[in-house]
């Protein structure tokens, strides 16, 4: 790689040494630095700046040569370069965005993007024109304009023999821009496109983000295409998700073991799990081609170790449970896992899951990295937060400020609490309005007199994060702006929402911002409009568990899909199904805001998208 940057840029300094330009006494100069070159081409530019600039390009490209990006940004984005001349502009762009992607410098893609044309490449000798397409696909990716990415991509030509791994690395590359566009934009880019290849693309785009589409229904979406499209580039070597999505219909797993607590303690909570999964197996339509065999197994009060040993005698494909964590903990202790796990907790850090061990459920981790992105996009990074005391706030908060640190943001305040502290008192503590007080007493003192005081909040945070249960939030939100907070914004995870609109009790949370799954959220979802009138008590958590137990059979199916292919998700009823390293399944939610007492949905932040 490191020798075709450096033919790449001998071949732009050729060229520009080529150009034509008029002699000037700048060539033999050799400036120090970045500056000083600047300096020297700033004193000449007004009496001559071709000389200048091609000076400043050709100072340039000996920097990046050299691997200094810095030194080659600093004299790209200088004065006498803002505005190229038009016989430079081909050989300044490239340069640019060169240093700009080396540097991985989003703004200055930014930039660069809206100066650049998506037929920049066919300006440029046979012999640059594949780099220069790399090197803007790479620009528009950095400045998250994802359809112009896969565009500008699919002017590369295929290759085939030893060079074809290169054309499957270009058709993932497309394949994953065209997967982040919005269905709006990819439709009116569809409507608009022109050429074989650019139409071909966009319709395969299309087929497979159709809503609730099974695998066998994606893998038919697929050869049908190949059929339609014999000539298109991606027929003969399709991108690497789709190729395992054709293979994954003849391997997925034909019996499946759902262990989960039927009786005891956390019996409704299996229940619904149990009844998620079955819906989301008689709602699959290609269930009766399958031959799918399920079955179900009660694991309260038995030994997790010996129940995952009874299951693999009976000889299943896949093991989905169990939902105790500490359950999940003593089988990851196995010596090994024959049959893979697809367990409905997560491991506690730092415990290292095994490679059959996959790991799903409602992680309150998810919910709080969510809000950290969310506070990024929304511009307030520095945060006061309420988290209840306890081992599942414990983990809210870890998360809340590993989140926060990824995100350049800030928790200047945790408040822990209990539902039954003060509740006036821990707002007041996290407004540090008793410092206030405090301030105003020690100023009484020193001068020997009473003075008025009106106190105040602590005037550097930028939101709220509130982590409370309705009945806890209800009380909260008001005193926020008793306590002179009413201006800042609130954020919440789905704790704080029953699951069913009730704005006669939650005005009181309007223009709380909480996040929370599809199932909840979703506008249109004709799975959950047909599983609440077979299931009437699934409501609240038992909902989010029911959505966990179809979300676990859509997973069945795509656990090497998310395993095997970077960037691949599952849309799934409790958010954007993606997989980590080490197995574990995230989840993005959606997002909404209480507006008259009920929930009112908000768009998704550009990250999210």
């Amino acid at each position: 790689m490191l020798q075709r940057k450096s033919l790449f840029i001998c071949l732009l300094t050729s060229l520009l040494m080529a150009g034509g330009c008029a002699q000037t006494s700048l060539q033999s100069q050799d400036a120090a630095t970045a500056a000083a070159a600047i300096q020297l081409a700033a004193a000449r530019a007004s009496s001559d700046r071709l000389g200048a600039q091609t000076y400043l390009l050709r100072t340039a490209a000996d920097y990046q040569q050299q691997g200094d990006h810095e030194s080659a940004r600093q004299i790209l984005t200088s004065a006498p370069l803002r505005q190229p001349l038009t016989e430079l502009t081909d050989q300044y762009l490239l340069l640019a965005m060169t240093s700009a992607g080396e540097l991985n410098d989003p703004a200055w893609a930014s930039r660069i993007a809206q100066a650049v044309d998506l037929d920049q490449p066919q300006n440029y000798s046979d012999d640059l024109r594949a780099r220069a397409v790399q090197l803007q696909a790479n620009i528009y990716r950095l400045a998250r304009r994802f359809l112009d990415e896969a565009q500008v991509l699919m002017q590369l030509p295929p290759e085939s023999g030893e060079s074809a791994p290169r054309t499957l690395a270009t058709h993932d590359t497309i394949w994953q821009a065209l997967k982040q566009v919005p269905d709006s934009r990819l439709d009116a880019a569809s409507r608009r496109a022109i050429g074989y290849t650019t139409q071909g693309w966009f319709e395969l785009a299309a087929l497979l983000r159709q809503p609730g589409q099974t695998l066998e229904a994606q893998s038919q979406a697929i050869r049908q295409w190949q059929s339609n499209w014999p000539d298109h580039p991606a027929t003969a070597i399709l991108p690497s998700e789709l190729q395992l999505i054709t293979t994954l219909v003849q391997e997925r797993p034909e019996r499946i073991a759902l262990a989960v607590p039927l009786s005891g303690p956390l019996a409704s909570a299996g229940a619904a799990i149990r009844d998620g999964f079955m819906a989301a197996f008689y709602d699959d339509l290609n269930q009766t081609e399958l031959a799918l065999e399920i079955s179900v197994h009660d694991t309260h009060g038995q030994p997790a170790e010996a129940l995952y040993t009874a299951l693999v005698a009976a000889g299943p494909d896949l093991i989905v449970g169990p939902l105790d964590k500490d359950a999940v903990a003593a089988i990851n202790r196995l010596e090994t896992l024959p049959v893979p796990v697809l367990a409905l907790n997560y491991l506690n850090p730092p415990a290292t899951p095994r490679a059959a061990l996959y790991q799903f459920g409602l992680a309150a981790e998810d919910e709080a990295r969510q809000i950290a992105r969310r506070l990024r996009e929304d511009n307030s990074p520095q945060v006061l937060a309420l988290i209840p005391k306890g081992e599942w706030g414990d983990r809210f908060e870890a998360a809340l400020i590993e989140g926060l640190a990824t995100h350049d943001g800030t928790a200047l305040k945790i408040e822990r609490f209990f539902g039954t502290d003060n509740l006036r008192q821990v707002t007041a503590d996290l407004f540090g309005i008793n410092q206030s007080r405090a301030r105003a007493v020690d100023v009484e003192r020193t001068i020997g007199t009473n003075v008025e005081f009106e106190p105040r909040r602590r005037q550097d945070a930028d939101a709220i994060v509130m982590v409370a249960p309705p009945a806890i939030g209800r009380q909260f939100k008001p005193l926020f702006a008793y306590y002179f907070g009413g201006d800042l914004p609130v954020y919440s995870p789905s704790i704080v929402y029953e699951g069913h609109p009730d704005p006669s009790r939650d005005r009181d949370l309007n223009a709380v911002m909480f996040t929370d799954t599809p199932w909840m959220l979703a506008e249109e979802n004709p799975f959950r409009d047909t599983a609440t009138k077979a299931f009437q008590s699934i409501q609240g958590q038992l909902g989010r568990l029911f959505a966990l137990g179809a979300d676990a059979y859509q997973l069945s199916a795509r656990l090497p899909l998310l395993q095997h292919i970077p960037d691949s998700s599952v849309a799934g009823q409790t958010g954007l199904l993606t997989m980590s390293a080490d197995g574990s399944i995230q989840r993005t939610q959606l997002w909404a805001q209480f507006r008259n007492g009920s929930p009112a949905p908000l768009p998704t932040t550009s990250a999210e998208e």
